[in-house]
């Protein structure tokens, strides 16, 4: 979610900037912690996507506005976050050393081979970029049809990389309330949309990430005006076929968390699964910047 909804979420919120949500008492189960930090950086904003090493310290971050950083996750003795270092965030680069032109730069989704290759799918203009290495140059994967045919500035948001190397990509809107949600996969030079993401409630989706278990991960969002969000994640198998019925992970309660934008897993000192999210504060000073975590089961 970026600048298309930030008028309307901030005339919604203003009235009740002071709010802080439902009254929950008691967090849903895995929750481990929910870590924001401050920063004088006024880049630290609009924060749509994430990656963590297999160890949970090293973190890439992607912000709506065309920029991305690299950082350090500090953790206590029991893995819990302590602190963030972040280093200053950079433009995204086009086919040059110029930053992405503005109504180009709407980076949303961000997936990271195991070879550093970096990927970013956009919602302005719907694509995929590879980046030998994030920072450099970008390469235009070939787009489909069907991309340009997505609805404004609700397009490519979330996107994931395989086991085998294909990347997974799809739009924050299905274009219709009783449409499932297309699934985009390209492998070996061509997309495909075989594959769907069922849709309930007004759940859209913003995040994807594939675990070290090989199962698909998508994070999903809830606006409920002046309550907040609610966020859940869920969990499929990924066959030839489709996606196997999906498995949920945990649905927040509205208000409990803000907006959720990007998902990674990854497997804690321990060996349990976790799934580190992101704030995406819409540059809004009511809405926090920060990361979430919870324990998964396998």
């Amino acid at each position: 979610m970026r600048r298309r909804s930030v008028g309307a979420l901030g005339a919604a919120l203003l009235a009740f900037a002071g709010w802080q949500g439902s009254a929950v008492t008691s967090p849903p189960k895995g929750f481990l912690s929910q870590f924001e930090w401050p920063s004088d950086d006024p880049r630290l904003g609009g924060l749509s996507a994430l990656e963590l090493s297999d160890d949970g310290a090293g973190v890439t971050i992607l912000s709506d506005q065309g920029t991305w950083a690299q950082g350090v996750i500090a953790r206590d003795a029991a893995g819990l976050i302590t602190g963030i270092t972040l280093r200053r965030f950079e433009p995204l680069k086009g086919k040059t050393d110029a930053p992405l032109a503005k109504g180009r730069d709407d980076s949303e989704g961000l997936a990271i081979a195991p070879d550093g290759t970096g990927f970013v799918s956009f919602e302005g203009v719907a694509r995929v970029l590879r980046y030998g290495r994030m920072g450099g140059l970008a390469e235009n994967l070939p787009s489909p049809p069907e991309f340009a045919r997505l609805q404004t500035n609700s397009a490519l948001e979330a996107l994931a990389i395989g086991p085998d190397g294909t990347l997974y990509t799809m739009p924050e809107r299905s274009g219709d309330l009783a449409r499932p949600f297309p699934i985009y996969r390209f492998k070996d030079g061509v997309w495909d949309h075989d594959l769907s993401l069922p849709r309930s409630g007004d759940f859209l989706p913003t995040g994807a990430d594939f675990g070290p278990d090989g199962k698909l991960y998508v994070l999903e969002r809830e606006f409920h005006g002046l309550m907040g969000f609610a966020s859940r994640l869920t969990r499929y198998s990924v066959t030839a076929s489709g996606l196997g019925a999906g498995e949920l992970m945990f649905q927040s309660p509205t208000g409990f968390h803000d907006n959720l934008e990007g998902v990674s897993i990854w497997r804690d000192a321990a060996g349990h699964l976790r799934a580190t999210m992101i704030a995406d504060n819409n540059f809004l000073p009511f809405l926090s910047s920060g990361l979430v975590e919870y324990q998964l089961p396998d």
